[in-house]
């Protein structure tokens, strides 16, 4: 909880909740406050002033209607681990007067569960399953701040933009998905201020960590589902191969070391395995089975300039083609003019720029295009891989 906290351990909360009051007041109307907010509430005021909401006045909840909030859990990752979340919460809220909410990854509110005189007061809040708590939509709050922040945020009494919110705390925590590492959505604990309670934070960090630890666990079981259902098509490949699952996952390995991950693999994309070389993904039920696609395969590419760009490669026999934007086009031919020994990131920076200023831009141009062709194209430095040739097609002059 240290580092989060909104109070100290013995704070006087009625007095600390006047203090904050005439803090929110000074700061809202434009004048020196009388003790400076804490930063990750100083810099929520700072968007949310920004953003032209009126602190005087409970701002647009906008609910969604039951359907669509049902629709929005089934398609929740949460909905595997919510469960856990109640057997681990709720019986606590109840006894101690405070509501457990989960949101998902855009700050709707999917469950919300405790207390049933807290969830009267929070429904006059428009605090209720189906509404929005992002900070552009209600102010500085713990779901939307944490959002925000990327990160745990527990916000007390004035604290909050709202004065509605006032006499409420709230602590929420993010929630990240071990599989992807994707934002799932916001644990978060509410209640009234004077009843907030030092363990409240580590409750919420508690919940997290067994929602995370929960998703991770039912990923390992995927896994060996999958392991199970491809037995038979491993036992007849010949050769190094690795099995993956849609995220990149290495479910088994056989032949070659690999690292527990790998990029995501797509039938239309080339992958570059350290120990097998350029590969292929080839669709099983329920997985991937990456393997060389023969002894040393070319793999020949065609860049396509005489109207907009357009890649089309041959791998193993499988061609596929994508669409590039003109800079990725661009990237793609200064790349290849390279040669063997590649661009360095300043290099590829003065051949799309003109200069050595624009580094960051220039890498982040090669991984828009690498999200596009995958492991063609090589990094540190920057080159075609290694077996990949690359002819350019321009219009021809004059046309």
């Amino acid at each position: 909880m240290a580092g989060w906290s909104a109070v100290s351990p013995g704070t006087d909360l009625s007095r600390h909740a006047r203090v904050l009051t005439r803090v929110h007041d000074a700061v809202i109307g434009g004048s020196p406050p009388p003790v400076a907010p804490r930063q990750v509430v100083q810099r929520s005021w700072s968007r949310v002033l920004g953003m032209g909401l009126d602190p005087g006045r409970p701002n647009a909840r906008d609910p969604l209607p039951l359907d669509a909030v049902e629709a929005r859990r089934r398609h929740s990752a949460l909905s595997l681990v919510v469960d856990e979340l109640r057997q681990v919460l709720v019986s606590v809220a109840d006894a101690s007067h405070f509501l457990v909410v989960v949101t998902d990854a855009e700050g709707v509110v999917l469950w919300r569960e405790g207390a049933a005189a807290t969830r009267l007061r929070a429904d006059r809040l428009g605090f209720a399953e189906g509404a929005t708590w992002t900070e552009a939509a209600v102010g500085t709050n713990a779901i939307g701040t944490a959002l925000a922040e990327a990160a745990p945020v527990q916000l007390f009494s004035a604290e909050h933009f709202e004065q509605a919110q006032h006499p409420w705390y709230c602590s929420a925590a993010p929630i990240h998905s071990p599989v992807t590492g994707e934002l799932l959505g916001v644990v978060d604990v509410s209640g009234p201020a004077l009843t907030l309670h030092p363990a409240i934070g580590a409750l919420v960090e508690t919940s997290v960590r067994l929602a995370e630890s929960r998703l991770a666990w039912r990923h390992e079981q995927r896994l060996e589902r999958l392991r199970r259902s491809a037995d038979p098509v491993l036992a007849g490949v010949r050769g190094p191969s690795l099995l993956l699952d849609d995220d990149g996952w290495v479910a088994s390995a056989s032949g070659v070391s690999a690292p527990a991950r790998l990029a995501a693999p797509r039938t239309d994309r080339v992958m570059a395995v350290a120990g097998l070389g350029l590969c292929t993904p080839e669709r099983l039920a329920e997985g991937w089975l990456v393997r060389p696609r023969g002894p040393r395969a070319p793999v020949t590419a065609e860049l396509d300039l005489t109207g907009s760009p357009v890649l089309r490669v041959s791998a193993g026999g499988q061609p596929w083609s994508a669409a590039l934007t003109r800079r990725q086009a661009q990237v793609l031919v200064l790349v290849s003019a390279a040669g063997r020994g590649g661009l360095s990131a300043g290099a590829l920076s003065r051949g799309l720029f003109g200069d050595d200023q624009h580094v960051v831009s220039a890498r982040a141009e090669v991984s828009r295009l690498r999200r596009v062709v995958g492991d063609l194209v090589g990094t540190a430095p920057y080159r075609l891989a290694d077996g990949v040739t690359l002819s350019v097609r321009t219009a021809p002059s004059g046309a």
